[in-house]
């Protein structure tokens, strides 16, 4: 016979939900390296991890007063890096500093230093891209080049310098580490590559294979 007493939080144990006010909103994504083109020409490597794809177009959430979205404004192209979870050390080696200087007031106060050369402090490798002018990070298994369609968002001024911004780009070509690709295809191997999550301010890799969708094509 169908019960009809109202579940409690004892018949599902672990359900119970609480109100919370959480700090930031970070629940992540894979951790992109945007790799911008200085006005002296030199490289600057952008840490961000609040990416999303549709198609060929990738949009991006970054901080508009940072100094990777002023590249990007000027130049209209980057590359996108896409790190292993095993480069999770290299990254944190450059997550606070900005290629600004002098840094920026707000960003001192958090304790974000400049860097000129964030490839040399992170240890990182630039290759050559064949379509843009940034260079690519030669570790990150996978790399796109991408050009700049649009900018949304608030611009920010002396009351909000730290306003957000949402970069949309198109994908123009993608580089991928040969060992992540499924040989023969254009598909990549997921059960090789594995890649770098950036949750509430803390990195998680290698995580767990569960299956496929029906959409999936190997």
């Amino acid at each position: 016979m169908l019960s009809l007493t109202k579940p409690t939080a004892a018949d599902h144990p672990g359900t119970e939900t609480v109100t919370i006010t959480p700090s930031v909103l970070y629940f992540g994504t894979p951790v992109v390296l945007v790799v911008t083109r200085n006005a002296d020409g030199s490289a600057n490597i952008t840490p961000m991890s609040s990416a999303w794809a549709l198609g060929t177009r990738i949009v991006l959430g970054l901080a508009g007063a940072g100094h990777g979205v002023a590249n990007l404004l000027r130049e209209g192209v980057c590359t996108l890096n896409f790190a292993s979870a095993d480069l999770w050390y290299k990254v944190e080696k450059i997550a606070h500093t900005t290629g600004r200087d002098p840094v920026p007031a707000h960003k001192a106060a958090m304790g974000f230093v400049h860097a000129a050369d964030k490839f040399a402090l992170g240890g990182f490798s630039p290759s050559p891209s064949e379509l843009v002018s940034p260079p690519r990070i030669r570790e990150c298994p996978l790399q796109f080049e991408a050009k700049l369609v649009g900018l949304h968002g608030e611009r920010p001024d002396g009351a909000n310098e730290q306003g957000m911004r949402i970069v949309e780009l198109d994908v123009v070509r993608v580089h991928a580490h040969r060992e992540i690709v499924v040989p023969g295809t254009n598909h990549i191997d997921t059960a090789r590559w594995n890649p770098l999550f950036y949750v509430f301010r803390h990195y998680f890799g290698f995580a767990e294979k569960l299956g496929k969708t029906f959409r999936a094509e190997i």
